[in-house]
């Protein structure tokens, strides 16, 4: 009986000297591996505890807040959701058009084109050959800038200056673009 009450005086003694536990945030993280390009779902994620001093700077803590945006890049099991892994899934076209993704050959006229304004996007050889129009009328869109860059997380990225620009295209022209923009450089024309 005296070992027993001495087992248990010891046990108290260890908790009462055992340093307290550190404060956590609530977090959203991936409940599973999850593919760039899904749709979240409320199945892709759960709100985790972390020590404040490791929780991300701006961390999400509400599922609800992630639920139906996509995933810019692969998420592995527990890693946090930010903002910047998320694409912004309100950029679309009119009907019957697809978004395509342009880096124009002059990175400054990403900035001199604005959403709404029509563009025809010309291809030249880099040789300085003929080139043609691989798409016409094309409606610049819309791009939301986010804080947090895929390169400023270390998770790849590129660090040119070029921004790419949203453009809306019938679909037979977003494969041309795609094929033009590997072998040409691609410039455009504001048209009315």
């Amino acid at each position: 009986m005296c070992a027993v009450l001495l087992g248990i005086a010891a046990g108290c003694t260890v908790q009462a000297l055992r340093p307290p536990d550190p404060p956590t945030a609530a977090v959203v993280v991936a409940a599973r591996d999850i593919a760039a390009g899904t749709d979240l779902t409320g199945a892709d994620v759960r709100v985790a505890r972390l020590p404040t001093a490791v929780a991300p700077r701006g961390a999400v803590t509400d599922p609800g807040d992630v639920v139906g945006s996509s995933t810019a890049v692969p998420l592995a099991t527990g890693i946090p959701v930010l903002p910047g892994l998320l694409v912004a899934d309100e950029v679309h076209g009119p009907p019957g058009t697809v978004v395509a993704t342009v880096r124009f050959a002059d990175p400054a006229v990403a900035g001199l084109l604005s959403a709404g304004m029509r563009v025809d996007v010309l291809a030249a050889t880099p040789e300085g050959g003929p080139g043609g129009v691989v798409a016409s009328r094309a409606l610049v869109l819309p791009v939301t800038r986010r804080g947090a860059s895929s390169a400023a997380l270390g998770i790849g990225g590129t660090t040119d200056d070029s921004v790419p620009v949203l453009l809306a295209v019938a679909p037979h022209e977003a494969a041309t673009l795609a094929g033009a923009a590997a072998s040409a450089l691609l410039s455009a024309v504001v048209v009315s």
